[in-house]
């Protein structure tokens, strides 16, 4: 997940697991017993509920860790910047057909937990109720090429990115973490036609010169 936000978190990285190895470890011995134990038996009925107890924790630990991201990257920024990801596309199967099957579909189905486990509609959404208290502005943009396009130059090549976090220009050789990278690009994205709060400039009452009363003539020379 990239999220450009002006200045103050510039470089910086959050992130959390959710879920401990204990707990990861438990949840598999839950699930053997849960493909073992017989529909509708009261062993299957209590291994799904320690299971939800699990799964409650790890939503719990999640929306607390969105909540106070959104607070970090929010407060103190005028312009917040998201990628316009498609999450549902990202996290299609690779199973494939019969006909024709496909191909790294255990690596497929492991990315794609690690995707879902994020939660960024879950984040996206903390971020906008965080923006509506502060006034910040939220804007999601294309999120196409961020990560291969060069913050320096703007030369655009999928060769800059010589590995998931290593970035480095082909043309200025400029060098930086490609995530970084994306987070600038897509803030500058997030630039493009927004212009900073101002306040109004309220219009100049001139001083009045004399302040006749009403209802009675001034006396003429």
């Amino acid at each position: 997940m990239l999220v450009g936000v002006e200045y103050r978190l510039a470089g910086q990285f959050l992130d959390r697991r959710f879920v401990s190895p204990g707990e990861a470890a438990r949840y598999r011995r839950l699930q053997q017993q849960l493909a073992r134990s017989r529909k509708g038996s009261g062993r299957r009925r209590a291994c799904r509920a320690k299971m939800r107890v699990i799964m409650r924790r790890v939503r719990d630990r999640r929306q607390d860790f969105h909540a106070q991201s959104a607070r970090q990257m929010v407060d103190g920024n005028a312009l917040v910047v998201l990628e316009d990801l498609n999450t549902a596309a990202m996290t299609a199967t690779a199973r494939g057909s019969v006909a024709e099957p496909g191909v790294r579909v255990r690596q497929k189905s492991g990315l794609n937990r690690s995707i879902q486990d994020k939660g960024r509609h879950s984040f996206e959404l903390a971020v906008r109720d965080r923006a509506r208290r502060t006034g910040a502005t939220v804007r999601t943009v294309n999120p196409a090429h961020t990560s291969t396009t060069c913050p320096v130059c703007g030369h655009v090549h999928p060769d800059h990115r010589k590995s998931q976090a290593r970035f480095v220009c082909t043309a200025c050789g400029h060098k930086e973490h490609a995530d970084t990278v994306g987070a600038k690009n897509t803030l500058a994205r997030g630039h493009a036609g927004h212009r900073a709060w101002r306040p109004r400039l309220q219009p100049v009452r001139e001083a009045p010169t004399s302040v006749q009363p009403r209802g009675i003539n001034a006396p003429t020379a």
